[in-house]
Order: C-alpha cells, then structure tokens, then sequence
C-alpha cells in the first residue's frame, strides 16, 4: 500500500513540474517546507532530468527549490513564531514538552539557530519540520531565511544532480531508490532513539 501511495504521489509530483516548469518546483517544494512531508527526493531529481534535456537548467531548477524551501518555511516560522508557544504551553505537558523544555529550546537558538538551521535543511525528515520550532523560538528571520536558503540550495542541487547525471534512468534506478530509501531509514531510526531518552528523561526527572 504505501509503494503505491509513493508511486502515485510520484506521478502527480511529475505531472505538476512537466505541466508548470520551475512554478511547479517552487510550489511542490515550498509544501515540502511547510511541515508537509512531500519527498523532495522525486520533485528534486526530476527537476534534475529535465535539465538534462534541456528544458531547465541544474542551478535554475536548484534556485527555484529553495525559494519554494522559503515561502514554506516562512509559513512554518510564522505559525510558530505567532501561536506556536501558546499551543505548545497549551497542550505540551500531554507529551512531556515542560516551560523548562521551551527555555531550553530558546537558548538553543539563540546560541546554535543559524547552524541548525542549516544542517536540518540537509537532512530528510528533520528539514520539513525544522521551520515551526525556529519560529515558536522566535529565531532572528533574517538569519532564518539566508540558513534556510543555503542550506535548501545545496539540498536541491544534490538531489537535481542525482537525476541530472541519471537522466531518464532517475526514478527506475533501484540502487539510487535503495540508497534514499535506507538514508530516510537512518534518519527514522536516530529520531526513535531521540525520543526515547527525550522520554526516559523526562520521566526519569519526575520521579
């Protein structure tokens, strides 16, 4: 069930760049950013093969993904930065999110924002999701938005390289799909274990 729920979404995302171009990109991309887990592992490495056509261009394609990475991070932020706080103060003891832990969030971006920023938009998972906490923190926006565009840049053009040096092999590549596949993997796993001490902690603390 969920190879075709990725097959399908695959042939929608193909279907939305081939019929928009680079709007295409930036809308699929900028809904990626906006805590909506779409895989920027198909948009990106299409985007890609269409470069090796000749249709765009790799920095072309590269650049109109991560200003789609900001309008949906610039979402994410702001619904962070405005409620953001009052619904985790709200609702965050029912799964173990304390004031102490907000403090705790706060000086983390106010001392590791910018780098954070920038590797969690290098990592699958971790970047759809790293804008609403640097809102709710309240994380300088200008040093938001360059980290986020950095960092998203380098993202999409690695993955539009990926399909640029595949071509038309890009999505029928079983060792690239292995590969995306068990990085995700990796990134699932080390955020189980996360959690899990984040738990453990915290209950440990109650005691």
């Amino acid at each position: 069930m969920l190879e075709s729920l990725i097959a399908w979404m695959a042939t929608w995302i193909i279907a939305v760049i081939d019929g928009a171009g680079y709007l295409g990109v930036v809308v699929l991309m900028a809904i990626e950013s906006a805590c909506i887990p779409l895989p920027s592992e198909i948009i990106m490495p299409f985007a890609g093969y269409l470069a090796s056509t000749g249709r765009f261009t790799l920095w072309a394609a590269a650049t109109a993904g991560a200003i789609g990475c900001n309008l949906g991070s610039t979402l994410a932020y702001a619904v962070g930065a405005s409620g953001g706080r009052a619904l985790v103060e709200r609702w965050g003891p029912y799964v173990l999110i304390s004031h102490r832990d907000l403090d705790m969030a706060d000086r983390f971006f106010v001392r590791y924002g910018g780098p954070a920023v920038f590797v969690g938009r290098l990592l699958p998972v971790v970047r759809t999701f790293i804008a609403f906490p640097a809102g709710v923190a309240r994380m300088p926006q200008w040093q938001f938005q360059i980290y986020t565009f950095v960092g998203s840049w380098l993202w999409c053009l690695g993955l539009g390289y990926i399909g640029y040096a595949l071509g038309d092999r890009w999505n029928r590549d079983e060792t690239f799909r292995g590969l995306m596949h068990r990085f995700d993997a990796v990134i699932v796993v080390v955020g189980v274990v996360l959690v899990g001490l984040y738990v453990w902690r915290h209950l440990r603390h109650r005691r």
